[in-house]
């Protein structure tokens, strides 16, 4: 059996210096009925939602976003759907826009349009996994785990 090509869901915690997937982990929050700002800030209001979360999924409620929890947390989403799990993969094309305003301008509306399926194909393309354009479990993985970021 061929070993998993996709990085491992991140540890993502309370952190001053952590940018990276923390605007996405808020809007995936905010899908689960968690309100948070969404401000790309893991600090004490995030860690507090995060903690609410676990417990009411029966998980160890540490604050700490891992395998244990980011595969409760996300929420599958395609193309026609909307709300703040879109939104959550919109940050990711975001995050990965090299395009210096040559590509289509990426706005996180919240809205899986043409666009956001276009990107997604491609970058589930670009990490081996089947190019779906829906993005569950294992694509999440991937836009979590900051793969392609480098």
């Amino acid at each position: 059996m061929p070993s998993d090509p996709i990085f491992p869901w991140p540890l993502v915690k309370r952190s001053p210096t952590m940018i990276f997937p923390v605007r996405s982990l808020q809007h995936l929050l905010r899908a689960r009925n968690h309100p948070v700002t969404v401000d790309g800030i893991f600090g004490p209001n995030t860690e507090a939602a995060v903690e609410a979360f676990q417990q009411s999924k029966n998980l160890s409620a540490d604050g700490i976003v891992g395998p244990q929890t980011w595969p409760k947390l996300v929420v599958q989403v395609k193309q026609g759907d909307s709300g703040d799990a879109v939104r959550g993969v919109q940050e990711v094309m975001k995050f990965h826009d090299q395009s210096d305003g040559e590509g289509p301008a990426i706005h996180v509306d919240g809205i899986f349009g043409p666009i956001t399926d276009n990107w997604v194909r491609g970058f589930q393309t670009a990490v081996g996994t089947a190019s779906d354009g829906i993005v569950g479990s294992i694509t999440w993985r991937a836009l979590v785990s900051g793969m392609l970021s480098g």
